[in-house]
């Protein structure tokens, strides 16, 4: 039997280009024991299986796979999983993961998801003196991870890179759980480019919360 697998780019930058491509596979095909295995076998940095929901539900359930391991949280995959629900008419503003409940909403064209920061793997931090030392970094300077590496590029601007060999990905495009960890880190709202020039936008807050947002981008789906 074949399986349909969906493919957005998620953090996209105004125009549409980069963006971290996510799998999304509807769970209903895929066995739990099952899953880790396609992931690894895709090879994105994240795919996601959803349970999808039945029409006017507002509450989708979801796992996520790196091609090594399976995460409690991961911001690309639940921002991306949230975009295309909509698209497919499911007005779902919660996505049960592993770590908890992630409040989800769309606004300006932006989807955005609401997380704890201690939901998302522990970060190494390499702070750089500006964006031209984070962008000639070395993916192979790291055997472990995850490693981020980040520089201040204007007010509340910085540019990064995130590194996770011990999770299967040598370099991740777009990182929304480093970009959740980083916020709280440096506790205010930031515009982060990452990658080759992905766009994320976060929000912080006090009270524990961090949001996490960008665009969405469809790509031609696969049959595996």
């Amino acid at each position: 039997m074949s399986i349909e697998v969906d493919v957005v780019r998620v953090f996209t930058d105004p125009d549409g280009r980069h963006g971290n491509p996510l799998g999304i596979v509807d769970g209903a095909v895929v066995a739990p024991p099952d899953r880790q295995q396609l992931a690894t076998n895709l090879g994105f940095s994240e795919t996601v299986f959803v349970d999808v929901p039945e029409p006017g539900a507002r509450v989708a359930t979801a796992q996520i796979f790196t091609p090594a391991t399976e995460l409690p949280f991961a911001g690309h995959p639940t921002v991306g999983l949230s975009w295309w629900l909509r698209e497919r008419g499911l007005p779902v503003d919660t996505l049960e993961v592993p770590a908890g409940p992630v409040a989800t909403r769309v606004e300006t064209g932006m989807t955005w998801v609401r997380a704890k920061a201690d939901w998302a793997p522990e970060f190494v931090f390499h702070a750089a003196p500006d964006s031209a030392a984070v962008q000639a970094t070395r993916a192979t300077a790291f055997e472990d991870g995850p490693h981020y590496v980040w520089a201040w590029a204007g007010e509340g601007a910085i540019r990064s890179r995130m590194f996770a060999p011990t999770l299967g990905v040598a370099e991740d495009e777009a990182t929304g759980a480093a970009a959740v960890r980083i916020t709280d880190h440096l506790r205010r709202n930031l515009h982060i480019t990452q990658g080759r020039g992905s766009h994320i936008l976060t929000r912080y807050s006090p009270d524990g919360w961090i949001e996490v947002g960008g665009r969405v981008h469809p790509q031609e789906s696969l049959r595996v």
